[in-house]
């Protein structure tokens, strides 16, 4: 005896709601490239009837400008294409440290918020009241007048036992001339290693209910690792130390006012926001969740570890997503300062090439690229720290 259901049929009729759903689905779709393709064909034909040249052809020209700050090797000889990576990877290298640094500080003001010294509160609540209603605009010049008025000149740098400098030329400090890439190295696998310790002392402390260290541990294996990656380099003890001349500091590695006001200044606007992200999450936890933790014997730290902050990130993740983007998009507000980024680079090519489509293009690309990384990165880890249920 046949017990199977009887299969269902699709009926198409226009009193289905699915097929309804389906045939509004298709007109929206097709308008949507019906209006694409007109504004494509407008531009295109607009372009052409005012000799306007189009197309990324131009990437591979010479630019015949110069670049103040670069992270790999470029020549004003060199094309286009070269010049705008340069101005990507100025922008990542902003994105990358802004994001790092912004976590750091927002983690400890939120923190602070909760603090049992009225002092440490009333200045975490008095920095995020300050930075955060006042214009990120604004705050990147501030910055920059800084540097560039209120410091003193090259020739009379502020020093740090001889080793690190700040001036109107930017900040100068020590940097090993070789073995980094080993070091570099180690510090990764360093990275994976604690991981994989926290990793296991979870699902141990998950099986038998015995805890232990998961900080001091992935530390320590970081540093190890990173000493082992130095000792397989050859140990190389040459630095280059930064030295003041008669008129400026020479040696060492220099970060440019442009680079230190737009990275300060996002920093600095950005984590009063994830101050706050942090200090809403933390809150959002019941009270009645550290009472019954309280009960069970644990300390303030095991509290917080095991019980306050996994409930936490639930509401922290994807708020702090935003933040990181809003840090990425907001670092186009270089040009104010004149930090070469991708817009800025962008721009000098527009001026020169009059590729204005081609080039905007080109810096929409990279901001939704950066942005859907950014995003798609924080969802796995939103995932990964999700709660599950039993």
């Amino acid at each position: 005896m046949n017990t199977q259901p009887p299969s269902r049929k699709r009926t198409w009729s226009l009193n289905s709601r699915a097929t309804r759903g389906v045939i509004f689905q298709v007109i929206a779709l097709a308008l949507i490239a019906a209006g694409l393709w007109f504004l494509a064909h407008n531009t295109q034909e607009n372009m052409r009837v005012r000799g306007i040249q189009s197309g990324f052809d131009f990437l591979g020209s010479a630019a015949g400008f110069d670049i103040g700050e670069t992270l790999v090797p470029y020549d004003p000889s060199e094309s286009y294409g070269k010049a705008i990576w340069v101005g990507v990877l100025n922008t990542l290298k902003v994105a990358v440290i802004g994001i790092v640094l912004t976590t750091v500080l927002g983690v400890l003001i939120g923190v602070g918020r909760f603090s049992r010294n009225a002092l440490v509160r009333g200045l975490c609540y008095g920095y995020v009241e300050t930075f955060r209603n006042v214009p990120i605009l604004l705050q990147l010049l501030m910055w920059y007048l800084f540097f560039i008025e209120v410091l003193p000149a090259s020739n009379e740098a502020w020093n740090l036992a001889d080793l690190v400098y700040l001036s109107k030329g930017g900040l100068a400090f020590p940097f090993p001339s070789a073995g980094v890439p080993h070091v570099l190295a180690g510090a990764g696998l360093g990275l994976i290693a604690g991981w994989l310790w926290r990793q296991r002392m979870q699902k141990r402390f998950e099986l038998t209910g015995q805890d232990a260290d998961r900080m001091w541990v992935p530390v320590a294996l970081i540093v190890v690792l990173s000493v082992v990656g130095w000792v397989v380099a050859g140990m190389p003890r040459d630095w280059h130390v930064p030295e003041q001349l008669a008129f400026m500091v020479d040696g060492g590695v220099s970060a440019t006012p442009e680079f230190m006001a737009i990275l300060i200044g996002l920093v600095v606007y950005t984590a009063a926001f994830v101050a706050e992200v942090v200090r809403g999450g933390i809150q959002s936890v019941s009270q009645g969740q550290s009472e019954a933790a309280a009960a069970l014997g644990l300390n303030q730290k095991q509290k917080m570890n095991l019980v306050v902050l996994p409930q936490a990130m639930r509401v922290i993740i994807p708020p702090l997503t935003n933040q990181y983007l809003n840090l990425t998009k907001n670092s186009s507000l270089a040009v104010a300062v004149g930090y070469p980024d991708v817009v800025s680079i962008a721009n000098t090519t527009i001026n020169q090439s009059g590729r204005a489509v081609e080039c905007i293009a080109i810096i929409m690309l990279v901001y939704l690229t950066t942005s859907l990384s950014t995003s798609a990165f924080m969802n796995w880890y939103n995932q990964r720290m999700a709660i599950q249920e039993r």
